[in-house]
């Protein structure tokens, strides 16, 4: 345990400057996101670009970093989609995935899986590649989940918080380890956080449909 704190210890007096803004800025951002507060992706903009050079010039993770990349790209599809997304090209609501979008994105998760794996162990001198790559794919589809406010993309990224901590532990990334646990506890709050938004905003609509069927309307009242 002594170990353990002191390689915490000396990782954070040695840490680069984009290590420092990744961790600072992806605080920020998931919490934002998790009140589904528009700026958040802003924000994850800024941790990720920061974040995708880290990766790359200081761990060798290459699939991580071009993930930080697309995450880069994502964050104003965010912007966009969290603002002008809905069909009145208002704010979009939380909705939830059906069994055949879990199916889906479960197989198509674990081919791009191998096709990433097996790109970049066979063509560079990357580490961790399929577990590198598994945490990729299926952050990637994640990502897409969180953008278009589907709960179940707290579930996904849990799974792959828990995967990222063991890869920064091994890897010796104990700051990025410790900032994974932490938003691995911060996407717990959001699932549930995000499923009783829903379940609010489905009562209120269950309660509206009741009052319409046996509530008259002043229209009808008056003839």
């Amino acid at each position: 345990m002594e170990d353990f704190f002191s390689n915490i210890l000396v990782a954070i007096q040695s840490l680069h400057w984009t290590e420092v803004g990744a961790v600072i800025f992806g605080l920020i951002y998931i919490f934002l996101v998790v009140k589904e507060n528009v700026w958040g992706w802003f924000w994850g903009i800024l941790s990720c670009g920061l974040w995708a050079w880290a990766t790359y010039a200081l761990y060798n993770l290459y699939v991580d970093a071009i993930l930080n990349i697309f995450y880069v790209i994502m964050g104003f599809a965010g912007i966009y989609q969290w603002k002008f997304g809905s069909k009145n090209k208002g704010e979009i609501p939380i909705t939830q995935m059906t069994v055949n979008q879990h199916v889906i994105v479960m197989i198509a998760g674990l081919l791009l899986t191998f096709v990433i794996g097996f790109i970049f162990e066979k063509f560079t001198e990357a580490d961790k590649t399929y577990l590198d790559s598994l945490t990729t794919s299926f952050a990637i589809f994640a990502t897409f989940m969180t953008i278009q406010k589907k709960i179940e993309n707290w579930l996904y990224w849990i799974v792959v918080d828990l995967l990222y901590i063991y890869i920064y532990w091994i890897t010796g990334a104990f700051l990025f380890m410790l900032l994974y646990v932490v938003y691995c506890v911060i996407a717990v709050k959001g699932y549930f956080s995000w499923k009783k938004d829903f379940e609010g905003t489905h009562f209120k609509k269950n309660d509206k449909i009741l009052d319409d069927i046996f509530i008259p309307s002043n229209r009808e009242k008056k003839s």
